[in-house]
């Protein structure tokens, strides 16, 4: 048996596998305390499977930890050890505007204090050190730290990514002389050029690590005294790793709870498509998509998160403001306007009867019709119909507007957002959606998937049976991975094949024993002499540079139209992934007798029309034609008139349009 518990904005998902059999469970997250409610999801789960913790195999965790400590700033107390004279890397960065035309726009708080930047007597030049770290200098850098209070370090020291000499001194003392500090050394954490980027990316893993140490750590605790096996935890990357491991190195995990979505929707595209799918995971706070590809995720090497810059290897999702609990408000200028703010878990929508006096689009797509008044959602919540008016009502007050044309209004301005998300990772990338399906999951995500995939022009739908839990399933179905990375820079008579086959080795030695039995994922960073990027070139860890360059620069002419035969090729860096595969589980569709049919009014533009309801898990075979709306035991699926569906041998919903 395998689990995987997925932590929310809102719902904390677990899904149990045994073989072909998926069980599932969904509990209200427990914010400041997620550890609980991931005990409570797995109590439940198990109690609908009717199986003890001793049989589960193993446990996947994905979580939105150490996300939402970035964003709301409440990491650990974190010092900066940087070169003499370059403490203010972080706030210098870039030197550009986070708004070309809003000469005030803030740029994000630094994580680190003014009292906690420390500089150190040194230098490393790129010819190698020009300076030696005094003898002195760790000594007066540790009682400096001890006395500040800090909890965390980064150490960031220029070329360090060329010769880590005086950053290995350092971080070694330090964790000799004070052993409760956690250190992040940049030479370990990111060993690559631009050091703006590096210095961001080794000052996040600081700030997070102790965090998600404890968290991890009391999680283990309590999984491992009820009998289940510590948890695996999925990485920004896409995959997992122990978690011990994970709480040691804050900034891999950033994306942990969206990537466990993005590997879930490529496991469901393989099986009940062609491989090609944009996947639209919309739960209660947020909403993330991503494109998958001949049945695989794109990745990204970089990411930014309220403005900062994470270098470290990432599914390729973007996210926006729009789940199930944002909330519509009337702006200044009096337009209708649609989150970022979210209901949260707690109270949540006004209809789920928690105190809630917010109007939120769960709520509008209650008066709209598009779920039952007299329904339970997941997790045991009863709709509140009444409050949920009532929530509307004030708002459509405020715009001069009727209560369900606001409803309808709420609905349209979300699918908005969601509909400039989906461009931003495809039109906006050369990418054309109308050549893939559109596979929503997430609590509300196929309630809207219809209307948005309308919108791309995109004419099929791929809504999983477990969609409301696909995160967790995603889980389920991750690889052990172990990425790494390093700036090499050659070019001319040094780009050889051997020279790029040792560093390869090298990588993968530096990567642990754990991993011996891994395949080698390797992709090049590589550029013309000049330019200021790299493209990325997939390659074999022992390439022939000749075709390693008429890769890159088919790719070159690929993106930019054209291609430099006069130009000098450099071979930036290299990323390495170790992987050991996963296990693939193929759900089995439901049996039969198991939905309960009815009819009631649904909105569809302008028309309420007496609609058929499927309600449960439809068994393989079976066919539907729109109007209609399948509520399954984790979310809803709504198709408009023009649209048909059918059930598959995974238990997938099917639709075309």
């Amino acid at each position: 048996m395998l689990l995987g518990v997925d932590v929310g904005g809102t719902f904390t998902d677990a899904v149990l596998l045994d073989d072909g059999t998926v069980h599932t469970a969904k509990v209200p997250t427990t914010p400041g305390e997620e550890s609980e409610g991931v005990m409570k999801a797995i109590d439940s789960v198990l109690a609908v499977a009717g199986a003890r913790p001793s049989d589960v195999d193993e446990f996947f965790h994905g979580m939105t930890v150490g996300t939402n400590a970035l964003l709301e700033e409440r990491g650990a107390r974190t010092a900066l050890i940087a070169t003499e004279g370059f403490a203010d890397l972080l706030e210098i960065a870039r030197q550009d505007r986070p708004s070309l035309y809003h000469l005030c726009a803030p740029k994000p708080a630094s994580l680190i204090d003014p009292e906690l930047k420390l500089e150190a007597t040194e230098r490393t030049g790129p010819e190698g050190i020009v300076e030696p770290l005094a003898d002195g200098e760790p000594d007066r850098l540790a009682a400096a730290l001890e006395e500040a209070g800090a909890e965390s370090v980064a150490i960031c020291l220029l070329f360090s990514y060329l010769d880590p000499t005086h950053e290995r001194r350092l971080a070694e003392h330090l964790r000799e002389r004070l052993p409760g500090l956690h250190v992040s050394a940049s030479h370990e954490v990111l060993p690559r050029f631009r050091e703006y980027e590096r210095a961001s990316t080794t000052a996040i893993d600081a700030y997070l690590s102790p965090l998600l140490a404890r968290y991890l750590g009391r999680l283990a605790e309590a999984t491992v005294a009820a009998g289940i096996p510590a948890p695996q935890v999925m990485l920004s990357s896409g995959g997992v790793a122990p978690a011990e491991e994970a709480g040691r190195a804050g900034a891999w995990s950033v994306l942990s709870g969206p990537a466990g979505g993005a590997v879930g929707a490529a496991l469901l595209a393989r099986l009940s498509g062609d491989g090609n799918a944009l996947g639209f995971d919309m739960g209660g706070t947020s909403c993330d998509v991503c494109v998958v590809e001949d049945g695989a995720v794109r990745r990204s090497d970089s990411r930014t998160i309220d403005g900062r810059p994470i270098q470290l290897p990432t599914v390729d999702v973007h996210t926006v403001g729009a789940g199930g609990g944002s909330i519509g408000w009337r702006d200044p200028g009096g337009a209708l306007r649609v989150g970022p703010r979210s209901a949260g878990a707690q109270p949540g929508p006004a209809c789920y009867g928690r105190d809630g006096t917010e109007p939120t689009v769960t709520d509008a797509n209650l008066l709209l019709g598009n779920l039952a008044a007299d329904s339970v959602l997941a997790g045991g919540v009863a709709l509140d119909i009444e409050a949920a008016e009532r929530a509307i009502g004030t708002l459509a007050g405020e715009l001069g507007l009727d209560p369900l044309e606001t409803a309808a209004g709420i609905v349209r301005v979300a699918n908005g957002e969601m509909v400039r998300a989906l461009r931003v990772v495809t039109v906006e990338r050369g990418v054309d959606p109308r050549h893939f399906a559109l596979l929503p999951f997430g609590g509300a995500g196929p309630m809207h998937a219809a209307a948005i995939a309308e919108e791309l022009g995109i004419g099929r739908l791929i809504c999983p049976r477990a969609g409301g839990v696909l995160s967790a399933f995603g889980l389920c179905a991750s690889d052990r991975r172990r990425d790494t990375a390093r700036t090499v820079m050659l070019s001319g008579a040094d780009l050889t094949a051997e020279r790029v086959a040792v560093a390869v080795a090298e990588m993968r030695a530096a990567a642990g024993t754990r991993m011996d039995d891994a395949r080698a994922e390797v992709v090049y960073g590589m550029r013309y002499s000049g330019q200021a990027f790299e493209l990325s070139v997939p390659g074999d860890p022992e390439p022939d540079p000749a075709d390693l360059t008429a890769r890159f620069e088919d790719a070159h002419e690929d993106r930019y139209g054209h291609r430099d035969p006069d130009g000098e090729v450099v071979l930036v860096d290299i990323r390495l992934a170790l992987v050991i595969d996963g296990p693939e589980p193929r759900p089995a569709a439901a049996s039969e007798g198991s939905v309960e049919e009815s009819t009631r009014q649904v909105r569809f533009g302008q028309e309420w029309i007496d609609t058929p309801i499927l309600r449960g898990e439809p068994e393989a075979g079976r066919t539907a034609t729109g109007p209609v709306v399948l509520e399954l035991p984790e979310a809803t699926l709504v198709l408009p008139p023009g649209w048909s569906a059918e059930i598959d041998e995974f238990g997938t919903i099917k639709a075309e349009r």
